[in-house]
């Protein structure tokens, strides 16, 4: 009677795989009896019986979990190369480069006759008390640009040690510096060529504070060519760029005599499209970002799957994807390594906001 009931040990291995594909990783529905009767002798065949179908239990147990960690972590990892694939071939490009300023007139007035911008459209806000003004070198839906922001009574804004500069490509850096000199402007650093190099360039600043490089370049569709923001790890976000955002890594200068190393992580190439320059200054772990630059904006074709890419190589989601309220614009934010706050535009609905 006995070994009539008594399963076999194939019966117990062909459970565990079948069930394991469907609802429960531990199909043994067994009753108890069968395991735990006649334990009050201590030889009982029984007993014997459940000591060894209880060793068999445990080592399926175990095999099982173990397939199951394979099958999650092959799982986790074939998402993570879906969404890394699907974020190179995304239609990804940087919109705009949003910061704060004391005085929009002055701004206005300064970027469109010193720095040779147009004023693409201004909005105001009253209910939230705050004015936007787009300004850049063509149209917002094929070129990057400036969004400036200015809040109701607030005059002065902190920059911080971590936010760098913004580039413009000139055909003569020389001319450029003298007209912003005849305007008033501030020149930081007159035309030469740059620090162990032989490309010419210029600083200045404006009416906030914020610095602009003039780099002389021959003509190009995208003059508003550069941001560059101070990092503490450079290989880690480049990584990060790479993988969450889709850049390519441009190019990569260590300049040892002055202690930096800078890349650059773009779209496309540096004359052609505007790009994010990244620097590492040795030994330099933090800096101060203040309350003055804000963020950059990037187009994308879906913010869902943005942020679910951002999340898979470990970037910090600020705010999930979905529409904005009153527009309609669906955006989703995230934080890189050091806290540089980047947002992703839906690209039809930037496109419809145009309008």
């Amino acid at each position: 009677m006995a070994a009539s009931i008594r399963p076999s040990l194939s019966s117990f291995r062909f459970s565990a795989t079948s069930r394991f594909a469907g609802v429960s990783l531990f199909p043994f529905h067994l009753p108890r009896r069968l395991f735990f009767s006649h334990l009050g002798s201590a030889v009982s065949p029984w007993q014997c019986f459940g000591l060894k179908a209880s060793r068999l239990l445990r080592a399926e147990s175990s095999r099982v979990r173990m397939q199951q960690g394979g099958v999650v972590q092959a799982s986790t990892s074939a998402t993570q190369e879906n969404f890394l694939e699907w974020v190179k071939q995304d239609k990804r490009r940087m919109l705009h480069v949003v910061y704060r300023v004391g005085d929009l007139d002055r701004t206005i007035k300064f970027y469109t006759e010193c720095l040779g911008m147009k004023l693409l459209r201004k909005r105001d806000i009253p209910e939230e008390r705050y004015t936007n003004a787009f300004l850049g070198y063509g149209p917002e839906d094929s070129h990057f640009v400036i969004e400036l922001t200015y809040n109701y009574g607030v005059d002065r804004y902190d920059i911080g040690t971590g936010f760098g500069h913004f580039g413009i490509a000139v055909e003569d850096v020389a001319k450029t510096v003298e007209l912003i000199k005849a305007k008033g402007g501030k020149v930081t650093r007159e035309p030469g060529p740059v620090k162990g190099g032989s490309a010419v360039i210029a600083f200045i600043e404006d009416p906030d504070g914020y610095k602009f490089e003039l780099l002389e370049r021959g003509p190009t569709p995208e003059p508003l060519c550069q941001v560059m923001l101070r990092v503490s790890n450079l290989d880690r976000s480049i990584n990060f760029y790479e993988k969450a955002f889709g850049m390519e890594l441009l190019c990569k200068i260590d300049n040892p005599e002055y202690k930096y190393t800078i890349a650059m992580m773009g779209y496309g190439p540096e004359d052609k499209n505007a790009v994010l320059e990244l620097t590492y200054n040795y030994g330099v772990t933090d800096y101060e970002k203040g309350n003055a630059y804000a963020q950059i904006a990037i187009g994308t074709d879906d913010v869902y799957k943005t942020a679910e890419a951002i999340k898979l190589v470990g970037g910090k989601i600020t705010r999930e994807p979905g529409p904005l309220p009153g527009i309609n614009t669906k955006i989703t934010a995230c934080l890189d390594p050091d806290g540089w706050k980047t947002v992703f535009v839906d690209n039809i609905d930037f496109l419809k906001e145009l309008e």
